[in-house]
């Protein structure tokens, strides 16, 4: 029986998945088209520079908010946010500096701004859009320029080892990720601190007390930025920085990572909806503005199907994996996304107990890299299955390095022998590394010295995850991804389209009246 490199994967099956994702994004489309957000007019706000705080009652109240706010109380937030910044340049006669700094310093209403002259306002916003825009691609070249000589390991040595750095204080996230970058790591993550998903605002300034990983910020951001750059031009080789852009700040949080030059960002509404309650309307649509953001800033997106193995049987979820990847895909695709930039998740979640299992992982991997070609993939090590036995942990780990190199993986996130027991030690992560190092240094190429039987096992396994995912899509089709939802279709997990956190902050606009210009600007597919 012939051997082939590749899986016997009907092409048909593949473009059917599509073309039912391209009718699912048609629906998400309809909803961003007529409605915004407080979130994504927060983040039109970032863009143009809206980035300091007041203090009020001792706590840092964000200026991006406090118009917002105000705009939203008074009832005038329908315009959307760049209407009225561009009226208060020209009635109350501010430049944009002039106007950040009065805010800042309390003493702008927004909900007292007279509207301008309209067509005097309409030039304004694409002028104020315009230059914001060319900002953010100002700072990607100067990016390209000051490291464009570096080797680059997502150019040479795939897959990219990612690790996490979660202490909760960014000074001593800091010293760790310093320490991965000489095991070796080509990723740091900056985990987020728990539950930070849910508020909606970004914190201000560095923090020092966050729980299970640490808060985002701009301040944390730059800090993490300065040092992974310093250590990227001593050591002659490109470290990449990756946070998280899920949850009810998404545009504000793309915004801030592309001002201060993130690489990466976890950025996925499903994982919203489904695995922290947010109302799927609000994150559909930050979703699509946080992804034309990072579109321009040429930010990979990380999306988050790993996690629906964790709440089902990773062996019977496949097709609920493969079916959110070709929705995702499409929603990428919809904000002008390249696919190089679409880090597509999935992860190595199955039972280690069943019979054939590293079969069935090979199978679903190799899948996925073959159905997402120019994607550098995110795969996910086992964690579900951790129960604080290190030795098997760091078994089961070294057989993921293992795969990940072997499919051609883009992203392994790698697996800690200490994963069920606390965060990790410096030395859990060094011991992660070195084994990385060695698995994946030391089997590269193996790719091209083994093939896959046709009719074989792996090639069985994953031509049915296809067929089952073809089936759950046409299921999908005629009900609507929301209606889906609603249902449990995914992870087992069921919301409602009005529920989750989050759903107030959703308005309807008109088209004609509603004023946001980056969405032409950054190239959106919809809602110009």
């Amino acid at each position: 029986m012939p051997y082939s490199k590749e899986l016997p994967l009907a092409k048909a099956k593949i473009d059917r998945c599509r073309s039912i994702a391209r009718g699912i994004g048609d629906e998400v489309a309809q909803v961003v088209e007529t409605h915004s957000t407080v979130g994504t007019e927060r983040g039109v706000l970032r863009l143009l520079g809206f980035n300091d705080a007041l203090t009020r009652e001792d706590l840092m109240y964000p200026v991006a908010n406090l118009i917002v706010d105000q705009l939203a109380e008074s009832g005038r937030l329908a315009r959307g946010v760049l209407f009225w910044v561009a009226s208060a340049l020209l009635t109350r006669k501010y430049s944009l500096e002039e106007l950040i700094t009065a805010v800042s310093e309390g003493l702008v209403d927004f909900s007292q701004i007279e509207p301008g002259e309209e067509k005097a306002v309409y030039r304004l916003a694409e002028k104020l859009a315009r230059d914001a825009h060319t900002r953010m691609m100002q700072i990607r070249q100067n990016r390209r320029k000051k490291f464009g000589k570096l080797k680059d390991p997502a150019d040479e040595k795939r897959p990219l080892k990612y690790v996490i750095v979660a202490t909760g204080n960014i000074f001593e996230d800091v010293l760790q990720a310093k320490a991965a970058v000489l095991d070796g790591a080509d990723i740091i993550a900056v985990i987020r601190s728990t539950a930070q998903s849910l508020l909606d605002y970004v914190p201000h300034g560095h923090t020092t007390q966050g729980f299970g990983g640490t808060y985002s910020t701009q301040a944390n951001f730059r800090l993490m930025r300065e040092a992974l750059d310093e250590l990227s031009l001593e050591s002659g080789r490109y470290v990449r920085l990756t946070n998280y852009c899920s949850g009810l700040c998404m545009s504000e949080i793309a915004a801030l990572a592309a001002i201060e030059g993130l690489d990466c960002l976890l950025n996925d509404a499903m994982y919203g909806i489904l695995f922290r309650d947010i109302n799927m309307r609000r994150t559909l649509i930050d979703q699509h503005f946080s992804r034309l953001i990072c579109s321009k800033a040429g930010i990979w997106i990380m999306t988050g199907e790993d996690n629906y193995m964790k709440t089902t049987d990773a062996k019977t979820s496949g097709d609920q994996v493969l079916a959110s990847q070709f929705i995702n895909e499409r929603a990428a695709i919809n904000a002008g996304m390249p696919s190089n930039q679409m880090a597509i998740g999935h992860a190595m979640e199955m039972d280690p107990s069943y019979d054939q299992v590293i079969l069935m992982e090979i199978a679903r991997a190799q899948m996925t890299r073959q159905i997402f070609p120019q994607s550098p993939l995110k795969y996910m090590c086992n964690t579900k299955y951790k129960t604080g036995d290190i030795f098997t942990s760091h078994a089961i780990d070294t057989i993921f390095n293992l795969l990940g190199g072997l499919t051609g993986q883009g992203v392994i996130l790698l697996g800690m022998p200490t994963e069920a027991v606390h965060t990790p030690w410096l030395a859990d992560r060094s011991m992660a590394l070195r084994s990385a190092n060695y698995v994946v240094g030391g089997s590269r190429g193996l790719a091209d010295e083994v093939g896959y039987r046709s009719d074989g096992f792996i090639a069985k396994f994953a031509g049915k995850v296809l067929d089952d995912a073809v089936k759950l899509l046409e299921r999908i089709r005629p009900i609507g991804l929301m209606k889906a939802i609603e249902k449990g279709t995914f992870a087992g997990v069921k919301r409602t389209q009005d529920g989750g956190k989050g759903g107030s902050g959703v308005f309807p606009v008109k088209r004609g009246e509603y004023l946001n210009p980056f969405f032409k600007l950054m190239g959106s597919r919809i809602g110009v």
